[in-house]
């Protein structure tokens, strides 16, 4: 398992009251499932219409269990933004 920092943004850092957190996780899915587990409710709904980076790079259309986490990475967690 790798060991990430999770950075919320937006709406996502309002409905999990906090900026970042640290998880231990081997996939995106992983790291995405522990979020869940921690935060179930509006921030759980809220990932529905996220898209990831992974060290900088996106995600994209990428299974999420295919997607590895490099230890001491970070996960970036971005809701739909409005504005340029």
């Amino acid at each position: 398992m790798a060991k990430v920092t999770v950075r919320y943004w937006a709406a996502a850092k309002a409905a999990a009251g906090v900026a970042q957190e640290p998880y231990d996780a081997a996939t995106l899915a992983d790291a995405l499932a522990a979020v869940r587990a921690r935060h179930p409710g509006e921030l759980s709904r809220v990932l529905l219409r996220c898209s990831f980076l992974i060290d900088g790079d996106p995600v994209g259309t990428r299974e999420h269990e295919t997607v590895r986490l490099a230890d001491g990475g970070t996960v970036e967690v971005l809701p739909p933004f409005a504005g340029g």
